[in-house]
């Protein structure tokens, strides 16, 4: 399989690792769109939130991910932002399930 995310949660490309466990892997966007702009990303290959919805789990798996990232971040006090891209007119670029944790400035509608 050609995907960006398998390759970086297999080792195959470099990341920096914020959390990892079993099931998920999270890292930091190398796009930056906020100071903390961590992606988290399931182990296993799914192409987005709709098949991500049809495994068991996943999704209460990604979201506890998500609170790990938050703390560990120390955004849990001012705020952040959770963003899910599906498909082409959401701009989706890998197509891979990813959550993107915005955090650690105000952020304007113009992110959403």
């Amino acid at each position: 399989m050609d995907c960006l995310f398998c390759k970086i949660v297999a080792g195959e490309i470099p990341s920096t690792k914020v959390y990892e466990d079993d099931y998920t892997y999270a890292f930091r966007d190398i796009n930056l769109q906020a100071p903390v702009h961590v992606l988290v990303v399931p182990r296993q290959h799914v192409a987005n939130v709709l098949e991500g919805a049809q495994v068991d789990g996943l999704m209460q798996h990604m979201a506890d991910t998500v609170a790990q990232v938050v703390r560990l971040e120390g955004l849990e006090k001012n705020g952040f932002r959770v963003i899910m891209n599906t498909g082409e007119d959401a701009m989706q670029t890998v197509k891979h399930l990813h959550m993107h944790v915005l955090g650690g400035r105000k952020l304007g509608i113009e992110m959403g």
